[in-house]
């Protein structure tokens, strides 16, 4: 019991951060709140005028009818069938008003909600992004949000007009002709009961569908990136199992769902049915001792169903209500994550020269499970120092720390001699160009790529620095040059030609500091040709960090740096470390 009622609070504390999203557009809301509050209180008055005009029909004389002596019947029938009319146009026009108020409130909220997400996620560290299923972020992103604006549109504001309903409406039966109105009303605890164990049986589905629905997208997502590798390796129908299993969880769960609605809605109408039925009998029975008449008559069978109705809608509105706080708990977790990379610096970087020191850093991407352990290095400015080793030696590791995607465990890690955490994050970024092994390109221009579409950075700035670099007659050549497409993921483009491209782009940004990691190591011998030459291009009047296996790339660098499980175990310049008995860089050498 204890359980549940923690559960409830939890779900209240949710919807009312929900709610506090409308704040920016609190006249909306209140607008929206408004409109649903006047539309439920008019609801009654079609019933009340038909009740009155069919007693003025069926009525001997105009005292019997209760319509006003100053009018003759026929005038007064027109009077009310003209008022009817108005009332009928008056809630069609605050329906749709309240529609188109509601789903905006909604919509507005979503954006502003999704625009919060995907901040946050820009400020995410990598160990998160290592943790979570892309598919999983898109789905909180995208459909897990937009479940939120059928919190305003036909969730909350929705439902207090509903219960307002129902008690304008039963107030309105019980005033009337409280006998009839407390034999009517008989089957609504039936009701009440079935509608919460509707309640309960969908909001299990919901959750279910919503699991099911991160799961398909984190699988289709991650398998349509490696089709390659699934064709590759002939894994088409285990794949196709896979996603098969899936898909019928997904099936599954959204059947039982139907399922409940398959035997919810016929239960209303049974029991919709035996209220008309009951009244039918009680007034057959007790018409003349409550001198019930043809208006009234009416009146009590439209409002069985009109009671009715809202109870039915309210239980899919709880419903709808109870999607999105669940789907807001998965959102607000998203948002609530701490995995942030801290940007207290106010160092500026703008004229960084480019001295850059580990001192005694350790790193772990787990724990104590540490892959970068007691790191010491120097490297001034202008320096070409190549890092090697083995794969899991701890390279590329280096360069994700130089650049803060990972935060040290222990130890610093300085630029000109200051802490990197005291720089301006995107100010540190700037000042390091990487150029990766696995480049990613975005779909869009081979411009874009290049600039990143930053209006600082001229199509002048990008051709001169092609030409520099030595691609911009292969850009020249392709359909639309720097204007060419390059599709997702650079999918039109070689891998090394992906790596060119990349130079080009740290070229334009004119880092102090350049990476290179292991950008040689899939391409073949004209492009490694043209990579070493834009490399010794960016080298100039730069820091430069060569990570690399082919020790035919490194061949200029000023010192040489030889890692091994998580630490260095040589240094030095070239002719010095070949001269070393027994060094690691000589045996390498002699396996070349």
């Amino acid at each position: 019991m204890a359980k549940t009622e923690q559960k409830t609070k939890f779900s209240f504390k949710l919807l009312k951060r929900i709610l506090s999203y409308s704040n920016p557009y609190r006249k909306l809301f209140f607008l929206a709140v408004t409109l649903t509050l006047v539309l439920s209180s008019l609801a009654i008055v079609r019933p009340l005028l038909i009740n009155k005009m069919l007693n003025c029909i069926g009525a001997v004389n105009p005292s019997d009818a209760g319509y006003m002596p100053d009018f003759e019947k026929t005038d007064f029938i027109n009077y009310m069938g003209l008022l009817l009319i108005g009332v009928l146009l008056t809630e069609a026009l605050l329906q749709f008003t309240n529609i188109y108020v509601t789903n905006l409130l909604g919509q507005n909220i979503v954006k502003d909600l999704r625009l919060q997400v995907y901040t946050h996620i820009l400020k995410l560290k990598n160990t998160y992004f290592d943790n979570t299923p892309v598919g999983t972020l898109v789905t909180r992103a995208i459909s897990d949000i937009e479940s939120l604006s059928d919190v305003f549109s036909q969730g909350f504001i929705v439902i207090c007009g509903d219960i307002l309903m129902l008690v304008i409406f039963i107030t309105a039966m019980l005033m009337k002709n409280w006998a009839v109105a407390l034999v009517t009303l008989s089957t609504i605890p039936l009701l009440l009961i079935a509608t919460n164990l509707f309640k309960n049986g969908v909001k299990k589905t919901f959750t279910e569908v919503r699991n099911a629905v991160a799961s398909l997208n984190a699988f289709t997502n991650e398998h349509i990136s490696g089709m390659r590798i699934v064709q590759l390796f002939n894994r088409e129908n285990i794949e196709y199992e896979k996603f098969k299993e899936i898909n019928q969880k997904h099936k599954v769960a959204n059947i039982r769902s139907i399922w409940y609605y398959s035997v919810f809605f016929p239960v209303v109408e049974i029991l919709s049915a035996i209220s008309i039925a009951l009244f039918v009998w009680f007034a057959g029975l007790k018409a003349n001792d409550y001198n019930l008449q043809l208006g009234d008559i009416t009146f009590f069978i439209m409002m069985i169903n009109m009671v009715f109705r809202p109870i039915r809608l309210l239980a899919d509105r709880l419903n709808t209500l109870q999607m999105g706080v669940v789907a807001s708990e998965r959102v607000f977790r998203v948002i609530d994550t701490n995995e942030i990379i801290s940007e207290h610096g106010n160092t500026t970087a703008k004229n960084m020269k480019g001295k850059v020191e580990f001192r005694n850093v350790w790193f772990a991407y787990k724990e104590e499970n540490y892959i970068i352990k007691n790191v010491s290095f120097t490297i001034d400015h202008g320096e070409t120092v190549a890092i090697i080793g083995a794969t899991g030696a701890g390279k590329s590791s280096i360069i994700n720390l130089l650049s803060r995607f990972y935060e040290i465990n222990k130890g610093q890690i300085l630029i000109d001699d200051v802490n990197i955490a005291d720089y301006q994050l995107n100010e540190l970024r700037e000042s390091v160009g990487v150029v990766l092994q696995d480049v990613f390109l975005f779909s869009d221009t081979i411009l874009n790529n290049i600039t990143l579409h930053n209006p600082s950075i001229t199509e002048a700035q990008v051709i001169d620095a092609a030409k520099n670099i030595g691609i911009h007659e292969f850009i020249e050549g392709l359909p639309g040059g720097y204007h060419y497409n390059v599709k997702e993921r650079g999918a039109m483009l070689s891998a090394g030609q992906r790596q060119l491209i990349a130079f080009v782009r740290a070229y334009v940004y004119n880092p102090p500091i350049f990476v290179l990691d292991e950008a040689t190591s899939s391409i073949d011998l004209e492009t490694e040709k043209l990579i070493q030459k834009a490399s010794f291009e960016l080298a100039k009047n730069r820091t430069s960090i060569i990570i690399a296996h082919r020790l035919s790339t490194i061949h200029h660098a000023k010192k040489i740096i030889v890692m091994d499980k998580g630490e260095i175990i040589e240094q030095g310049n070239a002719a010095e470390l070949t001269d070393k008995v027994d060094g690691v860089y000589k045996k390498m050498l002699e396996l070349v």
